[in-house]
């Protein structure tokens, strides 16, 4: 095997790895079944960024201001957002996260944090556990190439 080779197997194995801890993780919250994806990360983002335009989280999203207008009607008759009219352009809305939305969003990052902690403190050894610890950096890095 060259370099190449060996080199596109890695970034082909970690891609693989994290596609399925991703979705392991996505099954392992009961709270979170309830939302598509989209809606999931919408929520995110409100946590994030407080509040943001209609046409501003679609483009987050890399979706149509349609498809976005469904989402966030739908996050609204759930409760899990605010909407509210913009003082300077009464043409556009403001969203915002309810308290409900973000206990929603909190309560799903707790159930998938409760079980990746557990999975490894069942599975990893201590040496295996700072492997982890040590890995954070160049996989933040990995994440944050465009």
């Amino acid at each position: 095997m060259t370099n190449e080779q060996v080199d596109l197997q890695l970034a082909s194995d970690l891609r693989m790895v994290v596609t399925r801890l991703i979705k392991k993780l996505r099954s392992k919250s009961t709270t979170s079944q309830k939302l598509s994806l989209t809606e999931r990360s919408t929520i995110a983002l409100l946590d994030q960024h407080k509040e943001l335009l209609p046409s501003e989280l679609a483009a987050m999203e890399k979706i149509t201001t349609q498809s976005m207008s469904q989402i966030l009607n739908h996050l609204l008759e759930l409760g899990y957002i605010n909407r509210k009219t913009d003082e300077t352009d009464k043409r556009k809305s403001i969203i915002s996260l309810s308290k409900d939305g973000q206990n929603i969003l909190y309560k799903v990052r707790n159930e998938r944090d409760e079980w990746l902690n557990n999975a490894i403190k069942e599975t990893c050894s201590a040496k295996e556990q700072d492997l982890l610890r040590r890995a954070l950096v160049p996989l933040t890095k990995l994440v944050d190439v465009d």
